[in-house]
């Protein structure tokens, strides 16, 4: 099953490109900028990696982002993740970015997504693994910030599929941003929004109503409203799911807990991630292993978390199909014939 799990064809749909940095990454660009950590070991930064919740983690991912000032800082963070989802065999992947984070430092808008951009390129042409990009809003900031930072992306529109809504959930509803997710679709974005983590099903819903989103990151409360779990269902509107993180951020006790695979049964469109994977303890492929082991989840569920991945992409009908095929033969090939079943 672990070899299953590496080699399966599949995608990621929830992972931010800034919690992506290995500490061993970080300590490099932080001496190579002149900038200065409280961290000076690579043991002292995991050390730090105990959090209580989200603003704990987000508190650490702040400090960490800080040494990210020139392009090729950048695209060494955006190459190093795009070569381990390489590794774990991602096909595609669509990444988060906060801008924000960056312009608020002084760090011009133009020279974040020319980084992340040029190791796009590069990882597309040379390890033949696909990306998309989405802007995040940062919810703890104000509309007025959010608008700015739409404003200074419209001219990289041809490179950004999307925007969507992240950092701290609790207290920041989704319904705050209705007049930039407007302007968003206006322009020709996706949209998507971090909803349900932390924050209650209702926010899920004013996600899918006021924000028209495409998909739900996270979504793992919808189970508290079982209208709402109809809806998404009915709908078939992808759920970015990350179990490590929700367990690292005390959203579940333990893998067991999580209600993955209760949605899956339910007849969700659910996918596995890894959300911010150099903080929350391994990249796509640890998660899928965890949820295996602790869930029990079948050959065939794997199988069907991976067609979801695709699905719930943002690639053409076209491109889907071609991964699904692909998918196809593998999990034909690969489910041993002892425990194949008819719901492969």
């Amino acid at each position: 099953m672990k070899s299953f799990i590496r080699n399966i064809p599949k995608a990621e749909l929830h992972i931010h490109i800034e919690g992506t940095l290995e500490p061993e990454l970080m300590l490099k660009i932080a001496k190579r900028n002149g900038v200065s950590l409280r961290f000076s070991a690579v043991d002292d930064v995991r050390k730090a990696y105990t959090f209580s919740n989200l603003p704990s983690f987000l508190s650490v991912y702040y400090e960490a982002t800080s040494i990210l000032l020139r392009e090729q800082d950048f695209y060494d963070v955006t190459r190093a993740y795009l070569e381990k989802a390489h590794a774990q065999n991602v096909r595609h992947t669509e990444m988060f970015f906060d801008p924000q984070s960056h312009t608020e430092r002084g760090v011009p808008f133009e020279t974040v997504i020319s980084g992340i951009h040029r190791a796009q390129a590069d990882a597309r042409q040379q390890l033949g693994v696909t990306s998309k990009l989405i802007l995040c809003f940062l919810r703890h900031l104000s509309v007025d910030s959010a608008m700015e930072a739409l404003k200074e992306a419209i001219p990289f529109k041809h490179w950004i599929v999307g925007v969507g809504l992240d950092s701290t959930e609790a207290g920041y509803p989704p319904e705050k941003f209705i007049r930039v997710f407007e302007k968003s679709l206006a322009e020709g974005f996706l949209t998507v929004a971090h909803a349900g983590e932390e924050g209650p099903a209702e926010y899920i819903w004013q996600a899918l109503k006021q924000l028209m989103v495409s998909r739900v990151d996270h979504g793992v409360r919808c189970t508290e409203d079982a209208h709402l779990v109809q809806t998404l269902k009915a709908r078939q509107t992808p759920l970015t799911v990350c179990p490590l993180s929700n367990v690292k951020l005390r959203v579940f006790d333990d893998i067991a807990g999580s209600n993955l695979k209760q949605l899956l049964d339910l007849g969700l469109c659910v996918t596995v991630n890894s959300d911010d994977p150099a903080y929350f303890g391994g990249y796509v492929m640890e998660n899928l292993l965890a949820v295996q082991s602790a869930l029990n989840l079948s050959y065939g569920d794997v199988c069907r978390l991976a067609r979801n991945s695709f699905n719930a992409s943002f690639l053409s009908e076209e491109e889907k199909q071609a991964l699904r095929n692909e998918l196809d033969v593998f999990c034909s090939n690969n489910v041993p014939d002892s425990i194949r079943s008819s719901n492969l």
